[in-house]
């Protein structure tokens, strides 16, 4: 498995060959609660950084999902619509939201590493 990075609204993402597969982290999930609805882009969409990608939705809020790095949707996990359960049971795993082909694999280097995020949420 690659190495994961973060972002301080709480998305991961980890890449493989150019692809990075992006989601909530287990912080963001927990905070979350218990996820009801997830809305997702359509394949082919493409993303600034930090742009508005997708919906969560729990029991007690409604959050934006930002793109952690700028890139194009290549696949989304459309699992999560039938089982949004999936971001609260596994969100750094089959959790994920989508896969998005970077437009800039450097960009990846501005974010968190896992040490890094975890010292950020302890200064939360």
């Amino acid at each position: 498995m690659s190495e994961k990075f973060y972002t301080e609204e709480h998305e991961w993402l980890s890449v493989d060959d150019g692809v990075a597969t992006v989601g909530v982290s287990v912080h963001a999930a927990e905070q979350l609660g218990d996820v009801v609805y997830v809305e997702l882009p359509e394949v082919g969409a493409s993303f600034e950084a930090k742009a508005d990608m997708a919906v969560v939705e729990s029991v007690k809020a409604a959050s934006d999902v930002y793109a952690p790095v700028a890139g194009e949707v290549v696949a989304v996990n459309d699992a999560l619509t039938e089982t949004p359960a999936k971001v609260n049971e596994d969100a750094e795993g089959e959790g994920w939201f989508v896969k998005l082909r970077l437009a800039d694999p450097g960009a990846v280097a501005a974010l968190m590493n896992a040490d890094a995020y975890k010292t950020f949420l302890e200064s939360e």
